[in-house]
């Protein structure tokens, strides 16, 4: 689905900024040059079972424990999925990864999990699902999305290492 289009059809409010392509947190930093709003790192991670999906969004500075993090959401151990995993549950690439990717899984198979310093966050960055443009939206258009894709997030404060 089209990023642009679900939130323009759902009003939901963004600020639309675009800059060269960034890969890195690093580079964004250098890179995209925005006031306000809470920078993101997004991690795409599964399951050792490979049967349970985790989109994790902290701020850009946060290095994660996943062993941690996996007491923490009840499963065995946690750990990246492969780019065929992400493109089948997301519908996306490697370095596209974005809580906005949750408009395509529609079958509701990622949990949610932000720190709670990005929940607490005015607003947020994120990327439409290219690293040519970040949006920054207002906390209160965040949860509608969240809402309207069917995503319930689990907010606590990430582990870092």
């Amino acid at each position: 689905m089209d990023v642009y289009e679900f939130l323009d059809r759902n009003r939901i409010k963004f600020e639309r900024h675009d800059h060269p392509p960034v890969f890195t947190c690093e580079q964004a930093r250098e890179l995209v040059k925005i006031d306000g709003g809470a920078d993101t790192k997004n991690l795409f991670l599964r399951d050792k079972k490979g049967t349970r999906h985790f989109l994790v969004v902290v701020g850009y500075e946060k290095a994660l424990d996943l062993a941690k993090l996996s007491e923490l959401v009840g499963v065995s151990r946690l750990q990246m999925a492969s780019s065929e995993c992400l493109n089948e549950v997301l519908s996306i690439e490697p370095g596209s990864v974005s809580l906005l990717a949750l408009v395509n899984d529609r079958d509701n198979r990622v949990e949610l999990i932000i720190d709670k310093t990005i929940w607490s966050a005015d607003c947020v960055r994120c990327h439409p699902l290219v690293n040519t443009t970040t949006l920054l939206i207002p906390q209160n258009d965040l949860r509608q999305f969240l809402e309207l894709t069917g995503h319930d997030v689990t907010v606590l404060r990430v582990p870092a290492k």
